[in-house]
């Protein structure tokens, strides 16, 4: 019996678009948005910071720095912030869930999402409250097996009764190996389907 369901955030709570991110953060910094996707993304900058290389803070600094360093917080948060938009039906269906299963999120991300998520996603505090985890905090990336076995650690889950909920094929296949159950998220019909299997709740319309 599934007792926690596990989240990833992007493009499953909400959608991500990288690009409207890159140019925001473009007219932050003052850079083109060539400059700020090779800076940050090509450099490999966002996985250290996903694998916890670095606290809050650390991240930030390095960030700026690479766009020429005058990328303020306010910079920062708000072109993630412009990059984010709520996908309603899959927080319904959360929501919904955590009414008879611990829910939780576990996403690819830094310290400073973790730290400054309400401001970023406000969404996500009524319905996860203190379950929102980002690989930062474990040392590991989705799909390493040992990032889902360190965040369910944390929840004081076990990985037989719980339901890993991705849109990554390699990211559902790395919880299959860590034990969880994993469902490839193709939409929010799909999504209630499996809930329901699951002996979860779900909204009927």
């Amino acid at each position: 019996m599934i007792s926690t369901v596990l989240f990833d955030m992007n493009d499953v709570l909400c959608r991500y678009d990288r690009e409207a991110r890159i140019v925001q953060l473009a007219r932050a910094s003052g850079k083109p948005p060539a400059f700020v996707e090779a800076a940050v993304w090509g450099s490999g900058y966002e996985d250290l910071g996903d694998m916890g290389a670095m606290d809050a803070e650390g991240y930030l600094a390095g960030f700026a720095a690479r766009l020429g360093g005058g990328l303020t917080l306010d910079g920062w948060r708000g072109a993630l912030r412009a990059a984010l938009t709520p996908v309603p039906e899959a927080l319904e269906l959360a929501a919904a869930a955590g009414r008879r299963a611990t829910v939780a999120v576990l996403t690819n991300n830094n310290l400073l999402v973790k730290r400054e998520i309400e401001s970023i996603f406000p969404e996500i505090g009524p319905i996860f409250g203190r379950n929102f985890f980002v690989s930062a905090e474990f040392r590991a990336r989705k799909p390493d097996p040992d990032v889902y076995r360190r965040c369910l650690a944390r929840l004081g889950a076990a990985p037989e009764t719980t339901l890993f909920i991705d849109d990554s094929a390699r990211n559902v296949a790395g919880a299959e190996r860590a034990g969880l159950s994993g469902f490839l998220y193709a939409g929010a019909d799909a999504l209630a389907g499996r809930l329901r299997r699951a002996g979860l709740s779900a909204p009927s319309g």
